[in-house]
C-alpha cells in the first residue's frame, strides 16, 4: 500500500518547504524507494501561468505542458520522480472541479459544502498518485498554518490517516525558531503556537524540522519535544545553509530523518547511498575557476523569477569546477544606460524568457553588445526572439524588424503568431507548452553539444520565428541549428563567426540537474570559461 507523507509549514512563509520536501524525496529514493512528489497550493488561480513573477517567481513547466509552482523544479532537480499535472493542484482547480461536478448533477441535489465536497476533491487529488508500485507520496502544502485559505487542505489531510491507516501516513511540520539578538536567545514559542494550531485542527506532527540560524542545543530540542508532544529524536535541526541549497539533503541525512521516516512508516528500505552527492558538495566547496555571467532580465529584482536558470548555470559550474558569479542586469536600465557600463568585464551574457514589451529594447541592446564584442551569448525563449530581431535590424538592415507581440503593424515581423494562435482570447494555457521534439542540424554547434540528432525540450511561448525571413537570415550568417521534425518551426539559431552564440525558443533550464547539467548550459559556461582564461592570459 502506498504511504503518504505530508509536509506543512508554520510561523512564516518561505521557510523552504519545497527544498525540504525535495530533499526527503532524494533521501528516500537513495534508499531504494519509489517516490512521487506533489504540491498543493491554496491560491485561487487555476495555475501559476498568468501570475506575475514578482508575486510568484518563475512558472515551472512540465513535460505534459502543465504550468506549475517553482517548487516542482526543486522536486525534479533533486529526485527522479516523474511529474505531471497530478503533481500540482491549486484551490482554483479544486473548486472548478467541484463546481463542474455540481453543474453535471453528480452530487444528486446535495448542498455542496467545503466539508465533505471540497475536502473529498482534495483527497482525490492526493490519492491520484497512488499505485501498486509507488512506495511513498510526499505532498507539500503551500502557505503557512493559520492561513484561512489553507484550512480545507489541513482538514483533508487530517482525514487521510482515518482512511489509509495511521501507520501509512506521516506528518512533518517545518517551522522556525528565531534568534533574538537583543536577548541572545533562540525562541521556541512561535513553534509551540504553530504546532498548537495544527493540533487544534486534529493533526499531531510526527516529525518537526526546525529552521534556525544557530544550533538549537539539547535544552531547546527537549523543550520543543515536550511542549509539542513529539519524541526527542523527531526534533530535526535544519541550520541555514550558506554555501548551497544542495547541502540540505546531507544535513537531513546527518540527523537520520530517512531512518526516522522508515521506522515510523514501518518500512525496511535499503542503505542510504549518497557518495556522489558528497562528492558534489566537495566540488562546490573547492572550485578551481570563476566566471561572471550577466543575466539581463525584466524581473531581475525578484531572485525566484529566474530560479531554474540560476540553478542550471550552477550545475554547469559544478561540472567544470567553476564558481558562477551572477551579475543581475535590469533590462529596463539597459534601455537607458550604455551597455558598456552595465556589461563590461562579464564572461558571458544570458537573456531569459519573458512576456510584454517592457525592457525588450534593453535586451536587444545586450544582444548587440554580445555579438559585436564576441562575448558568449545564450538566448532563451524571448532571448532567442530578441537575437533574431537584433540581427535583422543591424545585420540585415531591416531597421523596423520586430515582433508582432510588441509592434503589431511592423513592416518586418521577424517574430509573429502562428495562424492557429491568432484566434486566442483567453490567456491561461493557450501557449505552445510542454515537451516538443527538436531536430538538430548536422553541422551545428548545438548538435555537437547534445551529441544526438533528436531531442525533446519544454516550451512556454506564443510567438514564433517567422519562416519568411529564414533564408535571408541564414545568408547573412544566422544559422538555423534546430527545427521541429518537419522543419516548419525554428527552435535554435546560431551566429557564425562568433565564439559561442546560441539562442533557443524553448526552456532548457527545466531539464538540468546538479549531477547532470544541461548540455547547452554546459557549453555556454565552458565558452565563458575559455573567454575568461584568455582575458586573464593577455598581458597588461
Amino acid at each position: 500500500m502506498t504511504k503518504h507523507i505530508f509536509v506543512t509549514g508554520g510561523v512564516v512563509s518561505s521557510l523552504g518547504k519545497g527544498l525540504t520536501s525535495a530533499s526527503l524525496g532524494l533521501l528516500l529514493e537513495r534508499r531504494g524507494l519509489n517516490v512521487r512528489m506533489q504540491k498543493l497550493d491554496p491560491y485561487l488561480n487555476v495555475d501559476p501561468g498568468t501570475m506575475s513573477p514578482y508575486q510568484h517567481g518563475e512558472v515551472y513547466v512540465l513535460n505534459d505542458g502543465s504550468e506549475t509552482d517553482l517548487d516542482l523544479g526543486h522536486y525534479e532537480r533533486f529526485t527522479n520522480s516523474p511529474l505531471s499535472r497530478k503533481s500540482n493542484f491549486t484551490t482554483g482547480q479544486i473548486y472548478r472541479s467541484v463546481i463542474d461536478k455540481e453543474r453535471r448533477g453528480e452530487y444528486l441535489g446535495a448542498t455542496v459544502q467545503v466539508i465533505p465536497h471540497v475536502t473529498d476533491e482534495i483527497k482525490e487529488a492526493i490519492y491520484s498518485l497512488d499505485g501498486p508500485d509507488i512506495d511513498i507520496v510526499i505532498t507539500e502544502l503551500g502557505g503557512t498554518v493559520g492561513d484561512i485559505e489553507g484550512l480545507p487542505y489541513l482538514e483533508a489531510i487530517r482525514q487521510v490517516p482515518l482512511e489509509v491507516g495511521r501507520d501509512n501516513c506521516l506528518f512533518i511540520h517545518l517551522t522556525l525558531v528565531p534568534y533574538l539578538k537583543a536577548a541572545r536567545e533562540l525562541k521556541t514559542k512561535p513553534t509551540q503556537y504553530s504546532v498548537g494550531q495544527l493540533r487544534q485542527i486534529g493533526i499531531q506532527p510526527d516529525i518537526l524540522v526546525i529552521r534556525t540560524e544557530r544550533p538549537l542545543g539539547r535544552d531547546n530540542a527537549e523543550k520543543i519535544a515536550l511542549f509539542c508532544n513529539v519524541e526527542k529524536q523527531a526534533v530535526i535541526e535544519e541550520i541555514d545553509k550558506t554555501l548551497s541549497i544542495y547541502e540540505v539533503p546531507l544535513g537531513l541525512a546527518e540527523n537520520k530523518i530517512d531512518k526516522l521516516i522508515s521506522d515510523k512508516l514501518h518500512i525496511q528500505p535499503g542503505p542510504l547511498e549518497m557518495d556522489d552527492w558528497k562528492n558534489l558538495m566537495h566540488t562546490i566547496r573547492n572550485p578551481e575557476h570563476e566566471v561572471t555571467i550577466a543575466v539581463a532580465g525584466k524581473y531581475i529584482e525578484h531572485r525566484d523569477a529566474y530560479k531554474s536558470i540560476y540553478e542550471s548555470l550552477d550545475h554547469a559550474g559544478f561540472a567544470t569546477k567553476t564558481r558562477i558569479i551572477i551579475k543581475r542586469v535590469s533590462a529596463d536600465e539597459l534601455e537607458e544606460e550604455d551597455p558598456e557600463l552595465l556589461l563590461r568585464g562579464v564572461d558571458g551574457i544570458l537573456i531569459p524568457g519573458g512576456f510584454g514589451m517592457r525592457g525588450v529594447e534593453g535586451k536587444i541592446r545586450a544582444v548587440k553588445y554580445a555579438r559585436e564584442k564576441q562575448i558568449p551569448y545564450f538566448g532563451i525563449c524571448l532571448g532567442m526572439q530578441c537575437a533574431v530581431i537584433e540581427y535583422s535590424r543591424n545585420v540585415l538592415g531591416l531597421s523596423d524588424a520586430n515582433s508582432t507581440e510588441f509592434e503589431g503593424q511592423t513592416g518586418n515581423p521577424v517574430i509573429c503568431l502562428l495562424e492557429e494562435q491568432k484566434k486566442i482570447t483567453y490567456k491561461g494555457g493557450t501557449m505552445r507548452l510542454g515537451a516538443q521534439p527538436c531536430r538538430l542540424v548536422e553541422e551545428s554547434l548545438s548538435r555537437q553539444l547534445y551529441g544526438q540528432e533528436d531531442v525533446q525540450e519544454r516550451h512556454r511561448h506564443r510567438y514564433e520565428f517567422n519562416p519568411e525571413y529564414r533564408e535571408r537570415l541564414e545568408e547573412a550568417g544566422m544559422r538555423v541549428a534546430g527545427t521541429s521534425p518537419e522543419g516548419t518551426l525554428v527552435e535554435i539559431v546560431e551566429v557564425e563567426n562568433h565564439p559561442w552564440f546560441v539562442a533557443v525558443q524553448f526552456h532548457p533550464e527545466f531539464q538540468s540537474k546538479p549531477l547532470s547539467p544541461h548540455p547547452l548550459f554546459l557549453g555556454f559556461v565552458n565558452a565563458a570559461l575559455t573567454r575568461h582564461q584568455n582575458q586573464v592570459s593577455v598581458p597588461v
